[in-house]
């Protein structure tokens, strides 16, 4: 299964939120950082404004902010309400089912099952759990890494006389 862009940029605006509680996050901020179009992350922040998930709020310290704590957000049901349809083959959608195996055909259940799988997974998953840092999980400062100017790495290095 492959999640929809939509969904993929969903998470991203949650987690980033999640992760910066300080303060309000403007939309422009997670664009730049992902490289998203603002005009398409406005549509996923309307959307979870709406559904009780986020606070926005406009003008001179504006900005978004999650309304549930990150413990209370499963990623379930960010999922579920997000993507467009879990058919994951045509026999799931009876409107359009032409195949003539369907009456016989048992890969319809395992598929099924896959999917309700996959999805009680995301389930057992908060928002807190996919953000908290870990000392596990960050890597530990390299003291033997040097640092390198940005002139040096862009080839504009000066040369002083």
């Amino acid at each position: 299964m492959r999640l929809t862009d939509y969904t993929d940029y969903t998470l991203r605006v949650l987690m980033f939120c999640a992760v910066h509680t300080d303060r309000p996050i403007s939309i422009a901020e997670i664009a730049d950082g992902h490289g998203i179009s603002k005009n398409h992350l406005m549509k996923i922040v309307n959307d979870l404004a709406r559904q009780g998930v986020l606070q926005t709020k406009r003008g001179r310290g504006g900005g978004l902010r999650l309304l549930k704590p990150a413990s209370d957000i499963r990623i379930g049901e960010v999922v579920r309400n997000t993507e467009t349809d879990f058919h994951m083959v045509e026999c799931f959608d009876k409107a359009r089912n032409s195949c003539n195996l369907s009456a016989h055909c048992k890969l319809k259940n395992v598929i099924g099952n896959a999917t309700d799988a996959y999805l009680a997974e995301l389930d057992k998953v908060t928002l807190a759990d996919i953000t908290q840092a870990t000392t596990d999980t960050i890597p530990a400062a390299n003291p033997t890494v040097k640092s390198v100017p940005v002139s040096a790495i862009k080839g504009l290095s000066r040369k002083t006389s």
